[in-house]
């Protein structure tokens, strides 16, 4: 097997890890700070991160206007919006719950694929797949347990930040990835236009505490580094070895991570109906990805034998 095939399915697995663990990140932060504030310190963090890495590898950032207008609209769909909507949800939902509502991503992805690219066929699989993840969206929810609480509120913001990167995907895959410029300079492009997106929005929200503990720190740290920093850099790799579809399935395995993560860590409670509706889910996506094709086709040709 080449090389480079062990590299990217080595990028792809660090960053479903550094993905996963960021809801426990969230939900430690969330108790010291309010969700927009959450937001700005990853990105500040991670464009630090990133913009140190182009200077050390010695790179240059681009003076081409037409990335950076792509890069803006890049920042507002992975980090300024869904930073802001997964960090205002957990302060209502689980961060199990909220690495759940994640693993949408793919399915977001291909709705979005059916409507903006025309080239896009919309197969008897691929609308048996989206039924069938909605489906598994419905028992995620879990309405019949009640919404109360605000509950609701924050399953909807961790499904509008989902979606929010199930139309980043495609739109990195045709405005940046096919760039020269490296990952890394396109992720410190990325979250940079983040910082400036979302400054502004500080002026309405509560200034944060600084008394948040090692544990707040770290997390911070963790988040911003990490999680908004080196897997973007590692995404944008995936993205180019293997194209959007295959580097949005980076949360079939962010769930399975948020959700030890979550039960291990924070003591939080699992419902019988948040795995089987991520399960129910996950089914849908990879019916619509063909995934499930050739099993489907075995069992309609085995009557069909018989009858012979």
């Amino acid at each position: 097997m080449p090389h480079s095939s062990h590299t990217w399915k080595l990028q792809f697995a660090l960053t479903s890890v550094i993905w996963g663990s960021s809801f426990l990140f969230i939900k430690v932060l969330d108790r010291h700070w309010p969700a927009v504030w959450v937001a700005f310190g990853r990105v500040v963090l991670g464009a630090l991160a990133l913009g140190l890495l182009v200077v050390l590898r010695r790179e240059r950032f681009p003076a081409d206007r037409r990335l950076w207008v792509h890069s803006l609209v890049a920042a507002i769909l992975f980090n300024a919006a869904p930073f802001t909507l997964f960090a205002f949800g957990e302060k209502h939902v689980s961060s199990i719950m909220a690495g759940l509502w994640n693993a949408s991503t793919p399915l977001w992805v291909l709705v979005v694929l059916l409507l903006a690219f025309p080239e896009e066929r919309p197969t008897r699989s691929r609308l048996l797949g989206i039924g069938t993840g909605f489906l598994g969206a419905a028992l995620l929810l879990g309405p019949w347990r009640g919404l109360g609480g605000g509950q609701w509120i924050g399953d909807l913001a961790c499904g509008a930040a989902a979606l929010c990167y199930g139309i980043g995907f495609p739109y990195t895959r045709r405005y940046l990835a096919s760039r020269a410029d490296s990952g890394v300079v396109l992720s410190a492009c990325q979250l940079g236009c983040a910082v400036v997106v979302l400054a502004p929005f500080l002026l309405l929200a509560k200034a944060p505490s600084t008394g948040i503990g090692l544990d707040g720190w770290g997390s911070l740290l963790a988040l911003g580094a990490l999680g908004s920093g080196v897997a973007y850099a590692l995404n944008y790799a995936v993205v180019r070895a293997r194209g959007s579809a295959v580097a949005s399935t980076v949360t079939y395995l962010i769930p399975v991570v948020s959700t030890v993560l979550g039960v291990a860590v924070l003591s939080e409670p699992l419902h019988w109906n948040q795995p089987v509706g991520a399960l129910v889910l996950l089914a849908g996506i990879a019916i619509s990805q063909g995934t499930l094709r050739l099993t489907f086709t075995r069992a309609r040709a085995l009557p069909a034998l018989g009858d012979k």
